[in-house]
Parts: C-alpha cells; sequence; structure tokens
C-alpha cells in the first residue's frame, strides 16, 4: 500500500510543508509551510521582472520629459542593474527549486516509513540526524551559498556581459541601454584588423612569457637545489635562508626596487655598465629588452619557490637507488636522468601545471614592473609586455570597454582550463594515484 507515501508526496508538491504536516512533523511542516509561502509570493512578484530585465536589459534610457510644465531628466532603465537582479533572483530560484524538490522527497521517505509502521522522526530527531549524521554537509552549506553568490555569480555575469555591447561612450547605462548582441564582439576581437592585430601579439607573448618563466623558474630550481644537496657543499642552512629571501620579501617591494634598479636613466645596472665603460641598455623601454627583463625578474622571484618544491623532494628519494646506480657504474648525469629527474617530475607535475597557468595571469609582475609598456603604437590599449590579464585590466579600468574584456576574460579561462585538464590527466601522478593511496 502506497497511499501514505503518494499522499504525502502530492501534498509537498502543492506546497512546502503540507506533506509534512501530513505526516504529523508538525514543526517541521510549519516552518517548511511558511518558507514556501514565503518564496512563493517573493517569485510571484519578481521572478517575472527578473526574466524581463535578463531579456530585453531595458525599454529606454534616461530621457528629457515634460513633468507638470517643466522639462525634467528622467531616469530610465539601468541595464546592468536589470542583469545583475535578474541573476539574483534566478539564482535563488534554482536554490528554491532544489530546497521543493527536497521538501518533496523528504515527505515522500516519511510516508513510506509510516507505510512500513515506523514513525517519523521528530523536529528534535531531524536536528540531532542534521548536526550530528550531516553534520559535514550541513556546515558545507553555509560556505557553499556564499561561494555561488560571490564567485560563481560574478564569473556568469562576466561571461553575460561578453555577449553584450557594454562599453564606453556609447553603451554606459542609465543614460543609455546595453543590448545583446551575441558573439559579435568574440568576432571583434578576432576579425577587426584593429582589434585582432592586438589580440593575436598579446596572445602569442602571453604563451611565450608563460612557457619561458615555468621554464626558467622550475629548471633553475632545479639546478640550485641539486647544487645545495650536493656532498661537498658546507653550510646547506646559510645557502638556504639566503636564496630563499627573494621569495620571503613581500613582491610589492621587490619588484619596484627592481623598476627603479632597471629604469634606463638613474637605474643602478647602467650606471655600474657606464661605469665599467659600456653603454647602458633599454631594459625597460625598448621591446625586446623589456620582454627579456620581466623573464629575468621573474626567475629572481620565481626560482626559490622551485628550489624549496625540488628539495622536499630530494630528500624523499631513497639513497638505495643511487647506490645501486654506482655499483652499476653510472655517471653522474645518468643518475640524474634515471632516478633524479623522473622522481622530481612525479612529484612536481601537477605544481609545475599550477605554476604555468599562473604564468599566464601574473599580473603582479608585469603591472608593477613594466605595466604593460612600452607602449606598442597599432596596439589598442595595450604595450609590448602587456598579458592578456594585464590588457583586461586596462580595457576595464581605464578604458570601460566591459565587453571586449569579459571576452578575453572567457578566452584566458578557456585557455587555462583546456592546457590544465588535459596535462594533468597526463602525467604520472594522476595515472598512479591509486598506487599511491
Amino acid at each position: 500500500m502506497r497511499q501514505h507515501r503518494t499522499t504525502a508526496a502530492v501534498l509537498s508538491a502543492i506546497c512546502m510543508g503540507l506533506g509534512q504536516l501530513y505526516n504529523r512533523q508538525w514543526i517541521k511542516g510549519i516552518l517548511l509551510l511558511i518558507v514556501g509561502i514565503f518564496s512563493l509570493y517573493y517569485f510571484i512578484n519578481n521572478l517575472g521582472d527578473a526574466i524581463w530585465g535578463m531579456t530585453t536589459l531595458g525599454e529606454q534610457g534616461s530621457h528629457l520629459e515634460k513633468v507638470n510644465g517643466l522639462t525634467q531628466m528622467v531616469a530610465g532603465d539601468h541595464s546592468i542593474n536589470l542583469l545583475i537582479e535578474g541573476l539574483i533572483t534566478m539564482i535563488m530560484f534554482a536554490i528554491f527549486l532544489i530546497g521543493y524538490y527536497a521538501n518533496i522527497k523528504n515527505a515522500y521517505n516519511a510516508g513510506k516509513q509510516r507505510e512500513q509502521g515506523v514513525q517519523p522522526n521528530n523536529f528534535r530527531q531531524t536536528l540531532y540526524y542534521i548536526f550530528e549524521w550531516k553534520f559535514a554537509q550541513s556546515f558545507l552549506t553555509l560556505p557553499a551559498i556564499g561561494i555561488l553568490f560571490f564567485t560563481v555569480m560574478p564569473i556568469i555575469f562576466m561571461v553575460m556581459l561578453a555577449f553584450t555591447n557594454y562599453s564606453a561612450p556609447n553603451n554606459l547605462p542609465p543614460a543609455n541601454l546595453v543590448d545583446w548582441v551575441g558573439f559579435k564582439t568574440f568576432t571583434n576581437l578576432v576579425a577587426l584588423k584593429s582589434w585582432s592585430h592586438t589580440f593575436f601579439g598579446v596572445l602569442t607573448w602571453t604563451i611565450i612569457w608563460a612557457v619561458l618563466a615555468t621554464i626558467t623558474t622550475y629548471f633553475g630550481g632545479v639546478l640550485v637545489a641539486l647544487l645545495i644537496q650536493q656532498k661537498g657543499i658546507r653550510f646547506k642552512g646559510v645557502w638556504r635562508v639566503i636564496l630563499i629571501i627573494p621569495y620571503a620579501i613581500p613582491q610589492l617591494i621587490s619588484l619596484l626596487v627592481m623598476r627603479n634598479m632597471f629604469n634606463g636613466q638613474f637605474g643602478p645596472i647602467n650606471q655600474y655598465l657606464r661605469y665599467f665603460g659600456l653603454e647602458g641598455l633599454p631594459w625597460l623601454t625598448d621591446p625586446v629588452w623589456a620582454k627579456v627583463t620581466v623573464i629575468i625578474v621573474n626567475m629572481w622571484v620565481g626560482i626559490p619557490v622551485s628550489m624549496l618544491l625540488v628539495m622536499s623532494v630530494l630528500t624523499t628519494i631513497p639513497k638505495d637507488l643511487y647506490e645501486a646506480a654506482d655499483v652499476d657504474g653510472a655517471t653522474g648525469y645518468q643518475k640524474f636522468k634515471i632516478i633524479t629527474l623522473p622522481m622530481i617530475l612525479f612529484s612536481t607535475a601537477p605544481v609545475l601545471i599550477t605554476q604555468f597557468a599562473g604564468n599566464i595571469n601574473n599580473f603582479n609582475l608585469i603591472f608593477l614592473l613594466t605595466n604593460g609598456n612600452p607602449v606598442v603604437g597599432d596596439y589598442q590599449y595595450a604595450g609590448a609586455t602587456d598579458l592578456l590579464v594585464t590588457w583586461l585590466y586596462k580595457l576595464t579600468l581605464d578604458q570601460q570597454r566591459y565587453s571586449m574584456a569579459s571576452a578575453i576574460g572567457i578566452i584566458i579561462f578557456m585557455i587555462i582550463a583546456t592546457f590544465s585538464i588535459y596535462n594533468y590527466r597526463r602525467t604520472r601522478s594522476f595515472k598512479e594515484e591509486d598506487m599511491i593511496q
């Protein structure tokens, strides 16, 4: 007989809490009924406006209108506010639907218990079950909601902006409305000569920079770690402390100091070169030398991190392997190639992928050291050392080209996500994870 479970599920589908009341779970039923009635009232009044706002982005911007015989500026629809409010309402509606489904499922299960002659949990037993048996899920609910509204929602908002014409000066609300334009922003980015030249130029440098910055810092760290770990090196602790100083000092200070040191006219480096009769170099003013400079400075900041990571791995390699290699007559290079390097890569490959992704978005070093300069005349708001992320920053904060910046942000995400997932799944660390466990 399935009468109770069916009746309870149908009543809960009609309104939250009715099924629980039917199952004589009075407190739970009343609370869910209150939540259900309030939610229905809210969505009846707001859901339609939210859908209208997200679909149309408004119908009329700020305009002059005669009020009581006087011409006054009347505020129109604010497209961005409509988009944000609609997005919030839709996310809340999705959460409500999940809760509604859980309410029906709970009533169904309670009705099933009644059919089996088991008394459904009362309110105190329900609380005990939530905070004892489902403590982890209950504890994570609030942070999950926070992440949904403060991390996921802004990302969705950014993605949606990429499909609008939201930019200065012609489409800034509330004076003007913003419209949906589909993939036009992406098309302009790769098809219009003025934008495509900048995009492909910055994209090419971003990839070159990420590869060189990752390789130099990683293998530089491997080299330094191997040198320190040599048997003949004394005062190893002192060497570690000295070499970690560039990483221990806040990056803001290090990069600003480096910016002054590489100054073409007054920087100490060029002054030393002139002291020895050499010509000063345009470290930050020539496009090629500026790129060389940022790579050198990144090595200064990044090698200590890789050094610490590799040193920790070196201490875990069994000495028996090296002793067996010595017995077989292996050279130092052969031991490094067959034992040391594979062990290091096995443990640090995921970190290496993370470093590559981080270098694609290495905003601090480029912005603080060169600010993306030197300027390139035929680039749209970008310099010779600008990465996609710093170009995005300039388009957003300086030029108010929000839709174009959003499109670039999506492209950055696609590049990083594709590369990271593909390469991580190919690493031995991922394939042999079960062996480690």
